[in-house]
């Protein structure tokens, strides 16, 4: 039980992750690219069916929990990258 909690967590966590830093690197190629729409809706459309495989796979397990889990873990993500990226731009800054 514990296991599978755990495996949700690090799930949406990894989903997060992907999601997030796509998105990232989408921003950061996008503004210099010569089709940034192409590229935003690609990059969308990818990391958005990742995102929803991975909860559907996370969802077969049958319980709210496990989905639950993922989605903090998910948001979570957001969170910790976000605060990452801030402190690599306040040190490259100084």
């Amino acid at each position: 039980m514990i296991e599978s909690l755990v495996l949700a967590v690090l799930a949406g966590a990894s989903l997060g992750a992907v999601f997030f830093l796509g998105l990232w690197w989408t921003v950061r190629k996008g503004l210099a690219s010569s089709a940034p729409v192409r590229l935003f809706l690609l990059s969308f459309l990818l990391r958005m069916g990742i995102a929803l495989v991975g909860f559907y796979w996370i969802a077969q397990f049958g319980q709210l929990q496990h989905l639950a889990l993922a989605l903090f873990a998910f948001i979570g993500a957001r969170f910790a990258l976000t605060r990452m990226f801030s402190a690599e731009q306040k040190y490259a800054s100084q």
